[in-house]
């Protein structure tokens, strides 16, 4: 398939151009198509007609609406611009590529937009700003670096190199969470069952015996009752609470430091969260490092990196230490969030003069731990769900069965 480029346009004349598909035959009457960039459909027509080309049909591509721009698909993204631009490729030729190469529409459409801002004369850091929803100021930071220094392919190496170890944490941790979330919630899911439904049926045989029941049973007979009375009002008030604490958490920074907080002090995952966060703290600090971002704007960007409301406020604290002249060492002892061994890899590398190497080592040590508690994870879990599942699912069958049991006893 060939594609077109369309002439220059005179300074002060540009018009949004849009992305059309055409076909045509050329002079020897074979069927020829293409892509051509142009501000309308007789841009296209009169471009193809001095290649000698008779235009059968164009039609403005469309990119649809699609799923929704991931962190993935700005990863891949960044990859992809980064291997072609290694490899010689234009960078507007990049873009096209990477358009054709997209499987998600709406990834296509926002990749389509910031290559319009690049032709028309805007800078890649300054397209990627213009988006902060899908691109946040580290992002912008290290492709204005590389735009800077010239080394533009090395900087968005390294950008997709970070990404992609930092989804990787995300996916690690997401995992470790998964087991437990899916077994509470099952567990949710087969209790209301037993009390919607089983157990009234249980309580109308009950009722033929005419005897007294254990306590247990009674117990569970009065739950579902009170279950069965007030279902639609107990489901309205946890899907409201849900929906309430999520709206709410997205507006407080309170609130999110509150949980954060908590969450740091879970036992197993709180250290596995932790972990993750400095990992990500220290990576993203030796990406900004290295690309010659002063320490003092780094630090802005390592704290929107951080994840977490905690480490987020330190990392403010420390930025403010900073820029008054402490060292970064003193100002992290300060802050009382990271391990001492951490302390002292970034002494070490500022009294060296390689802050961003031994962040870089830090952040290696950190994910390998992070590797190993998610894989021994399972093994801690498993025993404490059987637990968990056979005390509240075997509890309720055991209460619901021992009226049975006396009678067979009595028999």
């Amino acid at each position: 398939m060939a594609t077109t480029v369309a002439r220059p346009r005179r300074p002060g004349t540009e018009q949004k151009e849009t992305l059309f598909t055409w076909e045509g035959k050329d002079k020897t009457g074979k069927m020829v198509r293409g892509e051509l960039r142009a501000a309308t459909e007789n841009v296209v027509q009169a471009a193809l007609r001095r290649q000698g080309i008779s235009v059968v049909k164009i039609k403005k591509r469309s990119f649809g609406r699609g799923a929704k721009v991931k962190q993935k698909d700005i990863a891949i993204f960044t990859r992809q611009l980064a291997t072609m631009m290694r490899a010689g490729v234009p960078l507007l030729q990049s873009f096209d590529i990477a358009i054709k190469g997209s499987g998600n529409p709406a990834m296509a459409r926002l990749m389509n937009e910031i290559r319009n801002d690049v032709e028309t004369g805007t800078s890649l850091s300054q397209a990627v700003r213009k988006r902060p929803s899908y691109f946040d100021a580290l992002y912008a930071n290290l492709v204005q670096a590389g735009e800077q220094s010239g080394a533009l392919e090395n900087l968005l190496d390294r950008l997709a190199t970070y990404q992609e170890k930092i989804l990787a944490i995300k996916s690690k941790i997401k995992s470790a969470l998964f087991y437990p979330a899916a077994v509470v919630l099952v567990s949710i899911v087969v209790t209301s069952v037993i009390m919607l439904f089983v157990v009234p049926e249980f309580k109308k045989v009950f009722t033929s015996f005419g005897a007294d029941l254990p306590g247990p049973t009674l117990i569970v007979i009065a739950l579902s009752d009170f279950f069965v009375a007030n279902a639609f009002f107990i489901f309205a008030a946890m899907a409201a609470a849900v929906i309430g604490f999520i709206n709410v958490h997205k507006r407080s920074p309170q609130l999110q430091a509150t949980v954060d907080r908590l969450v740091l002090q879970l036992p197993v995952f709180g250290d596995i969260i932790r972990k993750a966060t400095i990992a990500r703290w220290t990576r993203t600090l030796s990406i900004m490092f290295s690309a010659g971002v002063p320490l003092v704007e780094a630090l802005d960007s390592v704290a929107g990196a951080s994840g977490n409301k905690v480490y987020f406020v330190a990392t403010k604290n420390i930025q403010n230490e900073v820029a008054t002249g402490t060292s970064l060492t003193v100002a992290m002892q300060g802050a009382q969030v990271f391990p001492a061994m951490v302390v002292q890899m970034i002494s070490i590398g500022e009294e060296s003069g390689q802050l961003d190497s031994m962040c870089g080592k830090v952040a290696d040590f950190f994910e390998a731990e992070v590797d190993d508690m998610v894989a021994g994870l399972s093994q801690l879990i498993e025993p404490m769900i059987i637990v968990f599942l056979g005390t509240l699912i075997g509890g309720l069958v055991v209460a619901m069965y021992l009226p049975i049991f006396k009678l067979g006893q009595v028999v």
